[in-house]
């Protein structure tokens, strides 16, 4: 069986964590607990490009605010 994250004829979500890291979805798999959709369903290339406008920093939440903290 084909990897479904990688189908490229597939619907997909992004999902979002608590942390602010985002996650591509095949849009047929329940997003799991502590996930919430915050776009989709799509196209894939429309989900990545959803993912790289919105996620400009790849660290969690809680590292941001504490760097942000540091720095004050």
């Amino acid at each position: 069986m084909a990897n479904p994250f990688e189908q490229t004829d597939s619907d997909y979500l992004v999902l979002v964590n608590d942390e602010g890291q985002h996650s591509l979805w095949p849009a047929f798999i329940q997003a799991p607990e502590g996930w919430k959709v915050v776009f989709g369903e799509s196209t894939r290339e429309a989900c990545v490009d959803y993912i790289e406008s919105m996620w400009k920093d790849m660290r969690p939440l809680s590292l941001q605010n504490a760097a942000a903290v540091d720095t004050v």
